[in-house]
Order: structure tokens, then C-alpha cells, then sequence
């Protein structure tokens, strides 16, 4: 039985990747693709969603979300890493906005998990900001939900802190306020967090394997993965990248490649600590304990690389087959 997913995404490089993945997976019904700021403004972000569809013919709906933080406050992109675009190198032109869902994402998730209550997993990879929005208009829909999957935080598990400070994961720094408020919801929520996403990596070698035995996606993949590299070989010394977004959907697809710990969720919205996520994951009785009237989650604390890093490959390999074939 397929999961239902909407994926909420701020279509930079590796988020890309994850599209590709959930798209190429026969284990997953990817509906939609909601729309945030994060690796790159809302309106690029929105414009790389339509060229995957256009590109793969992604039955998926696009859906436009949040520009900003919760706080207001714009967030810059993170050219750094993604370029002034999202992909890289690669320069997506405009893409006709005809298939574009007028709704707002915020709105799209509210009518979905309420059209098919219990059936839908949202998976989010970028900041929480639609997610919140949805919550705030609709709280019920924490009870209708299948799952939550957030490839987000870090909790110091595995050595692995922040990426954005010492503490901080890029998108909970984004908006620590929308994220707090997913965390305080009554929802079940699976965290694949830094602890899990830096154990795996792509290697030069393993995404040009990729490429030389597809005849399109690798090619693709390949191509905006180049700018990618040049700055995880600026921050590390080594043309190789984190698997941080694809891990999230690894996870929908084969759960049982990681292991976790539970427990219920803060994050400081505020300071230098900001972004911050903090699980309580002991179960000591304390006289203050403001994580007593949260719900318990699950935060991924170990992964089989090797696992994960052939079901990438061969489910791609799968997906490029099926489209030669379609040509």
C-alpha cells in the first residue's frame, strides 16, 4: 500500500533530490508540492516545483506557501549554498504559473487532511512556516494526520549540532516560532534531524555513478549538485554532501532503516540559542518541567548509510528506466 504524501519544500538543491526520490518511489503517492522560503525566496522556489513537473510530469499539485517568517522578518536565501536561484548552476526559466493551485499552502494542507482523514503524510524540508499557518487555522487537523516527518533540527545526538550556529539546524532557525508551535501540536512527528543526515553522504564518485548509468535524472541530479559540492568542499575539504533532504524521504519509504529516541520537543525562539531544539528524552519527574504537556516524538538517532544510500540509487535508476521507456 502506497503512503500519501504532500511534501512541504523550499526547492533547493537537495530538495530536488528529494522530489525526484519520492516522485521515483512506488512506495509513495507524492500529491503536492507546498511551497516555501528558505534555500531560496518563495517565488523561485515555486518556479523550480513547476519545472520538476513540467520536466518529469509530476502528477503532483503546486501549491505556493509562505514568504515569510512567522515573526515577519525576511529571511535571507541561502545563496551560499543553493545559488541566487535554488539549483545551482542550472537557471530554470520562468515556468508557466496555469498549473498552479490558487489556494494557499497553509489552506491546501487543511483541505487535504481533512478530505482524507488519516491518510496523509506531511513531510516538511524546509522552514515550518506552513505547517504553523495550517495549525493556526485549523488545530484539528493535528488529530487527522497520519504523520509528520520533519528533516529539521539538531539534538546533539551522534556529535552533530547546529549548521546555521552551534546550535541551530537551518530550518528551525528560519522560523523558531512556526517550529515550536508544530512541536507543541498534538500530532505524531518523526524528526530526521542532523544527528541522522550528516551519518550519510553523497560522494563525488556515488553521484557521478548515478549519472553515467541513467540516461536523464543522473544527468540532472548531477547538474545542480555541482554548485552543491563546491561549498561542501569550501566548509569540509572534501567534494562530498550531507543527505539531509532525501533522508526524510528514506524514511517514509523504509522506516526501519533508522533508530530513535523519544521524547517531546522545545524550541528557543529566541537569543543566542535560538533554533535550538531540545527533547526531553528522560523519565524523571522534575518539579518545572515545561515538556510535561507536550506529546512524545520520535528523533532519529541512528541510520544504515549503506541501506539508505542504495535505495536512493536504485530507486532512481528504476525511475529513469520508466521514463526512456515512456519516450
Amino acid at each position: 500500500m502506497t503512503r500519501k504524501i504532500i511534501l512541504d519544500t523550499d526547492p533547493g538543491i537537495d530538495d530536488a533530490m528529494a522530489i525526484l526520490f519520492a516522485e521515483a518511489s512506488p512506495s509513495l503517492d507524492l500529491k503536492a508540492l507546498t511551497i516555501v522560503y528558505g534555500n531560496t525566496d518563495v517565488e523561485h522556489g515555486t518556479n523550480n516545483a513547476l519545472f520538476l513537473k513540467n520536466k518529469y510530469n509530476l502528477s503532483a499539485d503546486i501549491v505556493k506557501g509562505a514568504s515569510l517568517p512567522l515573526s515577519g522578518i525576511p529571511k535571507a536565501p541561502v545563496v551560499k549554498v543553493h545559488g541566487e536561484t535554488g539549483f545551482g548552476h542550472v537557471q530554470v526559466g520562468p515556468q508557466s504559473r496555469t498549473k498552479l493551485d490558487k489556494r494557499s499552502a497553509a489552506q491546501y494542507i487543511i483541505d487535504s487532511v481533512n478530505n482524507e482523514p488519516g491518510e496523509i503524510t506531511l513531510i516538511a524540508v524546509g522552514p515550518l512556516t506552513n505547517l504553523a499557518l495550517a495549525l493556526q487555522l485549523a488545530p484539528e487537523i493535528a488529530t487527522q494526520v497520519k504523520e509528520v516527518i520533519i528533516m529539521g533540527g539538531a539534538f546533539g545526538i551522534n556529535g552533530h549540532r547546529g549548521n546555521i550556529t552551534p546550535y541551530a539546524e537551518a530550518n528551525s532557525y528560519a522560523d523558531p516560532l512556526a517550529a515550536d508551535i508544530v512541536f507543541a501540536a498534538n500530532w505524531p512527528i518523526t524528526v530526521i534531524g542532523l544527528d541522522v543526515t550528516k551519518e550519510s553522504i553523497f560522494t563525488e564518485q556515488y553521484l557521478s555513478n548515478i549519472k553515467n548509468d541513467t540516461k536523464e535524472v543522473g544527468q540532472f541530479i548531477w547538474n545542480i549538485s555541482q554548485y552543491y559540492l563546491e561549498f561542501y568542499s569550501q566548509v569540509t575539504g572534501s567534494k562530498s554532501c550531507h543527505v539531509h533532504d532525501p533522508s526524510a524521504i528514506a524514511y517514509a519509504i523504509s522506516p526501519e532503516l533508522f533508530s530513535f529516541r523519544k521524547g517531546p520537543i522545545h524550541v528557543i525562539t529566541s537569543g543566542p540559542a535560538k533554533g535550538h531544539t531540545l527533547q526531553k528524552f528522560d523519565n524523571i519527574t522534575y518539579m518545572t518541567d515545561p515538556w510535561s504537556n507536550r506529546r512524545s516524538h520520535q528523533v532519529g538517532a541512528s541510520v544504515n548509510s549503506d541501506l539508505l544510500l542504495s535505495l536512493f540509487r536504485n530507486t532512481l535508476l528504476d525511475f529513469d528506466k520508466s521514463l526512456s521507456s515512456q519516450i
